[in-house]
Formats: C-alpha cells, structure tokens, sequence
C-alpha cells in the first residue's frame, strides 16, 4: 500500500511543473526572484496576459447598464467570470449567487454591514482570522450583540472547535459563525465540517476562501456555507481589484442592507423617498462593476484547469513537505536549533504557508525585518510581519498568556511595532516570517529560502 507522502509524490509528478515554470513564469528565472509570497498574491501566467490584452486589443466593452452591443458584451463576460466562479467552489448555480466586489474585504463588509445582528444574534469568530474578517465584531457591538472568540492551540489548529463553537452558541444562541477555510498566518487548514455543525446548531456561516489558493478543495455541494469570500487574484494572480461574495440566495436574503446605489435598485422615488433593491446579486453589485478586469476572470480559471487540482495540491504539499524537513536540520553555531516553526510541525492539516523566525544563538529571535531585508538583497521574495492575523499571532509568540493591554493603552494614536516591543519588553517576538507557495514554486527556489536562512547563522 502506498503511504500518503508516496501518494502526494506521484500526483505532483503527474503533472509537469517544470514546463509550465518555463512556459509560463520564465520571468522568474530572467529576473532571478525565487517568488515565496503566494499567500499575497498567486502570480499570473504569461498567456493569461496575452490572452486578456488581445481580448481588450480586439474586444469593445461598455459600461454593462446599457444594452448596445459594447454592453452587452460586458455582461456577457460578467455572466461567464460567474458561471466560472461557481464550478470552482463547486455551487449550485440554483442555490448560489456570485456577488463581484473590489476584494475579499468588501465582500466581508457586504456581509457585516446587512447582517442582523442584535441582541438575540450575535457573532462568532475563530482566534484565526484575517482582520477583514476580525472587523465584523464591530457592526455586531454596535447592536450590542454578543461576540466570542474561539481559541487556538499550540499548534494554532482550534482548540477543540467543535466542543468551544457548541459552548459558544449555547451561551448566546443563534449567531453569525466566521472562519478561514485556511490560515493566512499558520497555513493551518481547518476542519470544514464546522459549516454543518453550526448549521445544525442554527447559525449561518461565512467561510474565508481567499488564503487557500488555487488548491483548495472547498466544495458547496460538500459543505453548504452560507457565504464564501475569495480574491481572484489570490487564485491566479490576474485581475487585481475584483473578489466576490459566493452566497446562498436564501441567505442573501435574510441581509438587510443599511443603504443603496446606482447599480442595485429596480427604482427609487425621491418625491416619495422609496426605493426597491434588485433581487438576488444585482442588489450588492454597486455602482459600476469593473468589466475590464471581470472579462480576465473565465480565462484565469481556465488556466488554473490546465493543472489538475489534485496534482497542484500535491505539489504544493511536497514543497512545504520539502521546506520543513531542512528547516528542521539548521543549527546555529552552538547546535541549537537556528529555525522556530509556528503551526503543525507536518503536513497534517497544514496548506501552502509556513510561518517561522530565525533563532539566535541564546534562543532568542532575529528580528524579522533583519531577515526580510536579507531577503530582498538576496531575490527571495518573503513576508514579514503579523499578516493581519493578530489573533494567530498573539497565540504563536505567546501574547495572548501576557498582560499587554496597558501598552494599547499607552501606545494608542502612536502605535508603532519598535514601541510596541520596547513596551512589552520582548524585543525581538513580535512577527514572524512567512513563506508561501504556489504552482511555479521549484525545489531550487525552496534551496535558495533555505540557504538564506543559513546565512543568518553567520
């Protein structure tokens, strides 16, 4: 019997990654960048450009509200960009409705901003979540609705989530439920199957697909969240500027948006001060969609079909597999470990994000921009920083067990990360680095993430 790694090997190999880092991402090697920031943004391949600039080198597209030929070409696109945007994350197109939006954050804000919340629903939220998600706490405190946090951890997976969401929904019933599919932080995938049990219990469920990427597995047929967010250019790099709100109607619904806009209403009367929003999708669509860009997305999603998303999901794996396995064997001058991982220290529920720090030689960490500036010298292509993650963050470096609300206090309209070190008197613990990968990533560009490690032992 095949172990699962020889699995993960032999659908990676299934596919020729090499070909398509020539064909497709030659620029990589022409520059000398060994790109490990896929987590920020998927990079787009060279047809996908050529296709989208001889689509609007050829191409007439107008303004969609119109219904000449320039429109109704724009529309066409937009009709295609959802259709395509369905059969990714595997919706039904009679139960989900695609809301385009200038991001995943706005389609987040779309959510919290008409989400009723009150004093009988409130909000949930996993310790893990990006900030834009993080923010819907604020529309739901100023309902007075209850809000809670579910932990994380050691390992930042969440502790226990289905024992913590069930206490947290039997202490303030029916409520929205918020999590990312994967950690933007950690590269933690979470267990899905906390869409059903909220449901079951009640709640409705927003999913965050964007940190996922290109290999994720997030089927709506499987697991019917009642709204997704993702950004497309996380998924193949290009267009920039258009993400989406894949919603169930029934829950698009049960949203009550607090205003209206060219663009989503059948009509408004100012004599009379009344207005009707368009039903389904056309009434969260405001004012002018970007149809340029929406036209690139059919064929972003072709692209992504050129790669089986079984053998990208393995390639993917085998490169973090790959990563972690040298990290692990760095020392330091005096054998200690030179490198902290933050997350699961295998590929058991983990994705394509590793979060780390280089160690010095007393344990203590390097600063993460020391490194992030080495890197750049160097062509590699990491983040530093929290990742708009606060939560994971403060789990992984331990600030959520240390008393540092007085330094928000004292620090607040002057924040700063050096002030906030000084503060907490950690010097060096306060953001990590992160290193993310996608379809072009090659084994020589893990080599060279990991020899720059190395050097910092120097």
């Amino acid at each position: 019997m095949l172990t699962r790694a020889m699995e993960s090997t032999d659908a990676a190999d299934a596919f020729d990654f090499a070909a398509l880092r020539a064909s497709e991402f030659a620029r990589l090697d022409a520059a000398g960048i060994a790109y490990l920031d896929y987590a920020a943004s998927a990079l787009y391949g060279a047809s996908q450009a050529r296709a989208h600039g001889e689509r609007l080198a050829q191409g007439i597209f107008g303004n969609p509200h119109s219904e000449h030929l320039a429109s109704r070409n724009s529309a066409a696109a937009q009709a295609a960009a959802r259709a395509a945007t369905l059969a990714f994350f595997d919706a039904d197109p009679d139960i989900y409705d695609v809301c385009f939006t200038a991001n995943a954050t706005a389609a987040i804000k779309l959510v919290a901003e008409s989400y009723p919340f009150s004093l009988r629903r409130g909000l949930i939220l996993s310790a893990d979540n990006h900030n834009s998600v993080n923010g819907m706490r604020e529309f739901a405190r100023r309902t007075q609705a209850a809000v809670s946090v579910l932990p994380l951890d050691a390992q930042l997976r969440l502790d226990h989530g289905s024992a913590n969401l069930r206490a947290s929904i039997e202490r303030q019933g029916r409520s929205l439920f918020a999590f990312p599919q994967q950690s933007n932080f950690s590269g933690v995938l979470h267990d899905l199957s906390l869409v059903e049990e909220a449901q079951a219990l009640g709640c409705d469920v927003l999913v965050d697909a964007a940190a996922a990427g290109p290999s994720g597995a997030l089927s709506l047929r499987e697991h019917s969240a009642d709204f997704v967010v993702c950004s497309f250019y996380k998924l193949f790099g290009l267009p920039t500027g258009v993400g989406a709100l894949i919603a169930k109607r029934s829950a698009l619904g049960r949203l009550r948006r607090p205003w209206f806009s060219g663009g989503t209403v059948e009509f408004v009367s100012i004599a009379h001060g009344r207005h009707a929003l368009k039903p389904g999708y056309g009434g969260f669509e405001d004012g002018t969609p970007n149809f340029l860009d929406l036209a690139a997305i059919e064929s972003g999603f072709a692209f992504l079909a050129s790669m089986p998303r079984p053998c990208l999901r393995a390639h993917i794996q085998s490169l973090v597999r790959h990563f972690l396995a040298l990290a692990a064997t760095l020392r330091r001058s005096n054998g200690a470990p030179l490198v902290r991982l933050y997350g699961p220290p295998d590929m058991e529920q983990r994705g394509g994000i590793v979060a780390f720090n280089v160690l010095q030689n007393d344990g203590s960490v390097l600063r993460y921009e020391h490194v992030e500036q080495l890197a750049r010298e160097h062509g590699v292509a990491i983040r530093g920083g929290c990742f708009c993650n606060p939560g994971a963050a403060e789990k992984a470096f331990g600030l959520d067990a240390m008393g540092v609300e007085h330094c928000f206090d004292k620090l607040e309209g002057n924040f700063s990360i050096e002030s906030f070190r000084r503060c907490t008197g950690r010097a060096a613990t306060v953001g990590a680095l992160r290193l993310s990968v996608g379809a072009p990533t090659t084994y020589e560009d893990i080599a060279r993430a990991v020899a720059l490690i190395a050097a910092c032992s120097k």
